[in-house]
């Protein structure tokens, strides 16, 4: 046993150990008081403010989910029972999906455990079952995305990330009688930035491809109802597929699909990570359908979090702190360095209880590294200042490098 731990061991090191070792803070999200909770370190209790969290709108703490999520509990009991297809179907997965279904404005909708199971098992069987398929996936897609696309054995072409004029390059090039599929997200999770959709969506019409839209990022945030970007800019009906999640804009858990009935039913009926996984449990389900059904009607939380974004990238800008995009919600500061990027999260954790996650390889590329904060719809004002305040601090003690310009703070480093 010990040589094959050894093997393994001397095996994970190569090419670099830092992707290898992940550490976790242990914390407790406060209902009621998020951004605020409980970590854990070193035996030591304290409270933190989360700058990290996917739970972008606080739904994850609202009244009516935690309602709803508290009724069928009490209703269903903890867990669904089973697989959809052996007695883990609960009436709540149906209306959830019919609600899904109607936001995208699509004819049928599919429900999954996680974003992760959605992406690779309505990509295996899309793509792997149209026969000949050539499926052009943009460079900076999710490993979901990446994994569904090789369990399809599909035929893949990457082009450059949101480069449209490389993506027509490509499909230029092909078969015009090829079957065809362009996969892209909306936003992309760690950069923040948005595709460019209507350019996509001109590209995929005119050479006859299907489309699948990662919306992850973007539903519950962004369009009318927050049904995600494609939805805002009026373009959706031209997305086939359009794939999200329940886990951050709707802050419960799951992931899903919508589309056209034949689509859908070809992945109920085929999708392995559909098939063969346990159903989501009833109070869970229950909770996410009355946070889409509260998003659906309220502007207020997505009003609060384009205002927070907003302004966390005007003071990054002033104080010359370098971020990757100003295009979303998703504010990545960037550092380029992984230690370097670990010291700041350390830092700002320990003398600010501010906990934002250093992000290395493989979620990024090696000197790409960065800090993914996110200010959500549940941080204050006053709250956005205090947390680039404690940047700026550090910037000025560890000498990193800021963007070009003038910058207020007085004896900061040009």
């Amino acid at each position: 046993m010990n040589h094959y731990l050894e093997l393994f061991s001397r095996h994970i090191g190569k090419g670099g150990s830092p992707e290898a070792k992940r550490e976790f803070l242990e914390i407790g999200r406060l209902a009621g008081k998020f951004p605020a909770a409980r970590s854990l370190r070193d035996g030591v209790t304290s409270e933190i403010s989360v700058w990290c969290s996917n739970d972008y709108l606080g739904m994850g703490q609202h009244p009516l989910v935690l309602a709803a999520t508290r009724e069928a509990l009490d209703e269903y009991g903890a867990g669904s029972g089973g697989s959809r297809n052996i007695g883990g179907t609960n009436h709540y997965h149906v209306l959830l999906e019919k609600e899904l279904a109607d936001l995208h404005g699509k004819a049928d909708a599919l429900l999954f455990t996680s974003g992760y199971t959605a992406n690779d098992g309505a990509l295996t069987v899309l793509a792997g079952r149209l026969g000949n398929c050539v499926v052009f996936s943009d460079e900076m897609n999710h490993a979901s995305i990446i994994d569904g696309l090789r369990h399809s054995g599909a035929e893949k072409r990457i082009f450059r990330h949101n480069d449209t004029a490389h993506l027509e390059e490509l499909i230029s090039a092909t078969d015009p009688d090829r079957p065809k599929m362009i996969v892209m997200e909306s936003v992309y999770s760690m950069a923040g930035d948005v595709a460019p959709l209507a350019e996509i969506a001109r590209i995929a019409r005119e050479h006859g491809a299907m489309t699948f839209l990662d919306e992850v990022h973007a539903v519950g945030m962004y369009g009318p109802e927050g049904a995600g970007i494609a939805a805002g800019l009026g373009i959706a009906d031209e997305f086939t597929v359009i794939m999200g999640t329940l886990a951050k804009g709707f802050g419960t858990t799951g992931g899903y699909i919508a589309g056209p009935a034949e689509l859908v039913d070809a992945v109920r009926g085929l999708s392995r990570s559909f098939i063969f996984t346990t159903a989501l449990p009833p109070a869970v389900v229950a909770g996410a359908l009355a946070a889409v059904r509260h998003l659906r009607t309220s502007e207020e939380e997505r009003d609060r979090l384009r205002e927070n974004a907003r302004l966390t990238h005007r003071l990054l800008t002033e104080h010359g702190i370098p971020f990757v995009s100003d295009g979303s919600h998703i504010v990545s500061v960037f550092v380029g360095d992984d230690a370097l990027a670990r010291r700041i999260s350390a830092l700002l954790l320990e003398r600010h209880g501010i906990y934002v996650q250093a992000i290395n390889a493989p979620s990024v590329r090696a000197g790409q590294e960065i800090l993914r904060s996110a200010p959500g719809a549940v941080h204050e004002p006053a709250e956005v200042e205090e947390f680039v305040a404690a940047l700026d601090g550090i910037w000025r003690e560890l000498g990193v490098t800021r963007t070009p310009g003038p910058h207020p703070s007085p004896g900061t480093d040009g």
